[in-house]
């Protein structure tokens, strides 16, 4: 079921890409641009199959998205049907079109989810705030405890627990206490402090009971005075939720958006504040500075390894929790599309005002140089995502 759940999840992705690249081709269709080619991933072509109306439809080496290529696509064409000749208006509606399209995606997978159960995944303990929802139509439908971080050589070790298993109860000869969340779960490991009791868990669908002896007050104790402070089960859990709303799922679905935006916006903003860091402990001499800079920096970003890691692990998650990591990507390539870089469309969108604003047209070749640099940075940035996930995830 895991390997089904993330492999829906990888085609879900790719549509998001195809969901944005349509909305460029189908306003720029509208209003009078010809389409040249509609391409999944970035060139070198893999493949390519010209239709009727000479549209080349075509897959690429490069996984980092896709592009729709506009015949005259620089701001100086004049030709017949070439971007270069359409309005102002309508170029702002041409590369608006993507961004639209992956909020709207977002916005419809996030209501659906609200309606259905929707996973929480903003908590105080995280970031500082509870994920918004209308009390009064909220319902919790499924909770339960997972297997985060699991202590070698702890209890939860040598009854073979894993990350992500969930823990349902223990037991001893006596009692029985459930564990729905992470409360639940502390109380009862030090209610049975030092004593040998049965933990049940669910392990890849199957249902486990294993007998240990949980760690003793006394050692727990011990132990938080060192640099390797222990619990009694050696487990770090988190809470997993399901949450249902009814007439106010779309509420839920605007409210929880505009929270993902502040975050994403402050989780840019550590970035780039770690990559100062970076820099200057790089330049100073600063080893700790540059170190902090990295983690900082690194946290903060990730790529499409990231994305199948994440997608992978969702996929044990159930069909809700990958659903939602795709609404949150449909909602962060829109947020990042809209940002003025060169070479994406909020760029080129900022580069054509700025160029009406001052009343001076760019020359073919200008464009050109100011996104085929966005473009090389962006592909830089690219490669070194890449290196970093790759060291974080395997």
């Amino acid at each position: 079921m895991q390997i089904a759940i993330s492999v829906l999840g990888f085609i879900l992705f790719v549509g998001l890409v195809l969901v944005h690249e349509w909305g460029h081709y189908i306003v720029a269709r509208r209003n009078g641009v010809k389409v040249e080619e509609f391409g999944l991933g970035f060139p070198p072509r893999a493949w390519g199959k010209k239709r009727k109306d000479g549209m080349i439809l075509s897959l690429n080496w490069l996984p980092l998205g896709g592009f729709v290529k506009l015949k005259g696509e620089h701001d100086s064409d004049t030709s017949k049907g070439s971007f270069g000749a359409a309005s102002t208006w309508a170029k702002s509606k041409i590369m608006l079109a993507g961004v639209t399209m992956n909020l709207i995606a977002g916005l419809v997978l996030l209501t659906i989810l609200a309606a259905v159960g929707i996973p929480k995944i903003l908590t105080t303990d995280a970031v500082g705030q509870d994920q918004f929802t209308v009390k009064s139509d909220t319902k919790i439908v499924r909770q339960e405890v997972r297997a985060g971080y699991v202590d070698p050589g702890s209890p939860a070790s040598k009854i073979g627990l894993n990350s992500l298993d969930v823990i349902q109860k223990i037991s001893n000869s006596s009692q029985t206490r459930a564990v729905s969340t992470t409360e639940q779960l502390h109380d009862a490991t030090t209610y049975f402090g030092g004593q040998t009791v049965t933990v049940t868990y669910k392990h890849k669908g199957q249902v486990v009971q294993k007998n240990v002896a949980l760690l003793s007050k006394a050692e727990v104790e011990a132990s938080s005075k060192t640099n390797n402070p222990k619990g009694y089960l050696g487990v770090v859990p988190t809470n997993l939720t399901l949450q249902r709303s009814t007439w106010s799922a779309p509420i839920v679905a605007v409210g929880l958006t505009k929270q993902l935006v502040v975050l994403t916006f402050q989780g840019l903003g550590h970035a780039l504040s770690g990559l100062g860091s970076l820099i200057a402990g790089g330049l100073t001499g600063n080893h700790t500075a540059r170190s902090n800079g990295q983690e900082q920096a690194t946290s903060q970003v990730g790529g499409p390894v990231a994305i199948v890691a994440v997608l992978w692990d969702g996929g044990s998650l159930g069909l809700s929790f990958v659903l939602m990591v795709i609404a949150i990507i449909s909602l962060t390539l829109a947020l990042m599309n809209v940002l003025p870089i060169p070479a994406l469309d909020g760029g080129r969108l900022f580069v054509m005002w700025l160029s009406r604003l001052f009343k001076h047209p760019l020359s073919a070749a200008a464009e050109e140089r100011i996104h085929g640099t966005g473009m090389a940075v962006l592909l830089t940035l690219f490669a070194l995502i890449t290196i970093v996930d790759v060291r974080r995830f395997f």
